[in-house]
């Protein structure tokens, strides 16, 4: 592995025998603080999971969805935490729309996280849930202070949803997003919390906290007999699901099976492999390029194919067939930027968090609410702040992704792994911020895996995100010789201003070596990577 920092941010990597990184500093250190105690990672995972919805709610809240992978210590397993839509969403309730809602209960799925947290505590904790929520539950009952980024992010929610049923109430103390450095509390997230660790998710699913939601839903939808109703709720399970893979670069990257959009990344480098990348330095425009192509080739494909796993007309495996990918790598003509019309995504919002211990035991874990806040829907009295998944469905008659009853929809949120060429674990790794995910994905495990970066430089580097037809937003900070490069290619470059961090997503990201851990946490957010 190499530890050179060539890029400007310039951090450090984190290295230990237990690490947790997330994108908020306090999330990070409840993690640590399950591993100190003599938890293990997956304990770590969910004490920093939790306090997430509640130091970034701006990502992620009790409403969120999840999704995870976790190395045991001697095989990987996967988690579809993700909630179906309710037995009502018929395509017909949806008729004379041009597209999905993005706000209020109409856009809002079952909510997956807690049953993410209680399936992955149930199976594989080791301390008592009272325990690893305790973190949480202080910092939203005695408060914390908002962090920068997060602060910025917060002001433009409020702005956006502050009309919505119950956000103001929840998150507007005196009218206002809180200021940077600002104490709140979120004492009925604390409340609910602790509900939640009373009953082990119980009163999330089938008891008085479905009910609240469920009475919620029906007073504040448009059609209010097919919203989301307590049996909903009651129907929700978090799926083991494995995962999918692809080799790659001596090594395979495992992603979890559709309804999530992985399977892009897999394509993607299996298109890559096929084209023989690496001969080139990894910031070479030989290297961006072949990169750009192949990602539009693998987005083409996951916006026509994937959906709930139960709808989809291909087996996802067809996708990742090396013959297949022999033939669409014959598309990618090195020299000029094509168009293989795909559409263009929606931006998100989501956290992702890794944690790994001195026992081997690795973590990978990302839940969402999407679009920042999500529905903008609070639950008065509870602090259960609801996704917009709904919004992953398209209206388009006979698709596999068409809106349908108690049915996943497409979703961005995706956490990946990777392993060595014995089987053994490399990476837990994550890239959140909506369609950016599959693509940091890629960016990732290409220069981790093919170039050994170390987790920080990765972390660091200039990011570019694929658009429609040739359009490719880049950082400002890419060498500007590498965007003159890939203009000459027809690629139709935006670079974008430093502020647009959320655009280029937030890597989290752990490499195990020989003698520990390596750990990387994206300077475009708040959070850091934390070790002992």
């Amino acid at each position: 592995m190499d530890f050179s920092q060539p890029y400007a941010a310039a951090r450090s990597p984190v290295l230990g025998e237990n690490v947790v990184a997330t994108s908020q500093p306090l999330a990070a250190q409840a993690g640590l603080r399950m591993l100190l105690a003599g938890g293990n990672a997956v304990d770590a995972a969910i004490a920093a999971a939790m306090t997430l919805t509640v130091v970034e709610p701006t990502g992620c809240g009790i409403g969120s969805d999840g999704f995870a992978i976790l190395w045991d210590g001697k095989e990987l397993h996967g988690l579809n935490a993700s909630g179906r839509s309710p037995a009502g969403w018929t395509p017909e309730r949806f008729a004379g729309l041009t597209k999905m809602p993005e706000r209020g209960w109409d856009a809002v799925t079952v909510p997956g996280a807690v049953s993410a947290w209680i399936a992955l505590w149930r199976r594989f904790g080791s301390l008592p849930l009272a325990t690893i929520a305790a973190p949480a539950i202080h910092y939203a009952r005695e408060g914390f202070p908002v962090s920068p980024i997060i602060a910025r992010l917060w002001a433009q929610g409020g702005a956006l949803l502050g009309d919505q049923p119950g956000f103001a109430e929840a998150f507007l103390p005196g009218g206002r997003a809180p200021k940077a450095g600002e104490r709140i509390r979120l004492l009925d997230h604390a409340t609910t919390l602790e509900r939640i660790v009373e009953t082990e998710g119980e009163a999330f699913y089938r008891g008085d906290l479905a009910a609240r939601m469920a009475a919620h839903a029906r007073a504040h939808s448009a059609i209010p007999e097919a919203t989301m109703t307590e049996d909903d709720l009651a129907a929700h399970q978090a799926d083991w699901v494995g995962t999918l893979s692809t080799p790659f670069a001596g090594g395979s990257v495992h992603e979890i099976p559709p309804n999530g959009q992985g399977i892009a990344t897999l394509i993607a480098l299996g298109l890559l492999e096929a084209a023989g990348i690496g001969d080139r330095p990894v910031d070479d425009v030989e290297t961006v390029h072949l990169a750009i192509e192949a990602t539009k080739l693998a987005l083409a494909d996951t916006a026509r194919y994937i959906a709930d796993r139960d709808a989809m007309a291909i087996d996802p495996s067809a996708l990742l067939d090396p013959a297949y990918a022999a033939e669409r790598a014959r598309l990618i003509d090195r020299a000029r930027a094509r168009d293989p019309r795909h559409g263009a995504p929606k931006p998100g919002g989501t956290v992702y968090l890794t944690a790994a211990d001195a026992s081997g035991m690795m973590v990978s874990f990302i839940q969402s609410n999407y679009m920042g806040f999500g529905s903008g829907i609070v639950v008065p009295g509870t602090g259960i702040s609801l996704q917009n998944r709904g919004t992953g469905f398209t209206l388009e008659r006979g698709h596999a992704n068409e809106v349908g009853p108690r049915k996943r929809p497409f979703h961005t949120i995706i956490p990946g792994f990777a392993l060595d060429g014995t089987g053994q674990p490399l990476l837990s790794f994550g890239v959140m911020g909506g369609p950016m995910q599959a693509q940091g994905h890629l960016q990732m495990a290409l220069r981790i895996m093919r170039y050994g970066q170390n987790p920080q430089a990765a972390a660091d580097a200039p990011r570019w995100r694929v658009g429609a037809g040739r359009e490719v937003a880049v950082e400002a900070s890419m060498d500007p010789a590498l965007v003159e490069g890939l203009r000459a290619r027809g690629h139709s470059i935006t670079v974008e201003a430093p502020d647009a961090f959320f655009a280029f997503g937030g890597a989290q990201i752990i490499a195990k070596t020989a003698d520990g851990y390596v750990a990387g946490s994206d300077p475009r957010k708040d959070g850091h990577a934390a070790a002992f």
